[in-house]
């Protein structure tokens, strides 16, 4: 089901920027983006980069400590939202870096909000090309996390 909802120039901005990884100086590289949230206009027209709700990766030990956590913390608890965390793991063979698109519908978001948002991920997924990882958390699920 589409939306019709479109997608703001700005968020493919970001995401091209997080998704490249270029040979960068150090201060470049502070300046990197670890994490953002996507949300609706105040219209309901089109998805944009929530201002002030985004990690940098200079932020990682100096006023971060745990990046992934900090990141939940920044979901509301009564509204859904778009995000794209650059995730770091390691395997047997090596450390990995993959950018996870995350659908957030927390329980107490409004029904309303929930249709326009789950209705309106493709348009903001099809941007997002070379995402492999596709993830959809209820509040339920990372309640704990967020202490």
């Amino acid at each position: 089901m589409a939306s019709g909802v479109t997608v703001n120039d700005e968020v493919i901005k970001v995401f091209n920027e997080m998704k490249v990884r270029k040979a960068q100086s150090s201060e470049e590289i502070k300046k990197r983006k670890k994490a953002v949230l996507f949300c609706l206009s105040p219209d309901k027209r089109e998805i944009i980069v929530e201002e002030a709700k985004q990690i940098l990766v200079g932020d990682i030990g100096n006023t971060v400590d745990d990046p992934y956590r900090t990141f939940v913390n920044l979901l509301p608890l009564d509204d859904c939202r778009y995000g794209l965390y650059d995730a770091t793991y390691e395997t047997k063979e090596s450390k990995k870096e993959d950018l996870v698109f995350i659908f957030w519908a927390p329980d107490n978001a409004p029904l309303k909000s929930k249709m326009i948002y789950a209705s309106s991920k493709d348009a903001i997924k099809k941007k997002f090309t070379g995402v492999y990882y596709s993830t959809f958390y209820m509040f339920s699920f990372c309640y704990q996390i967020r202490l």
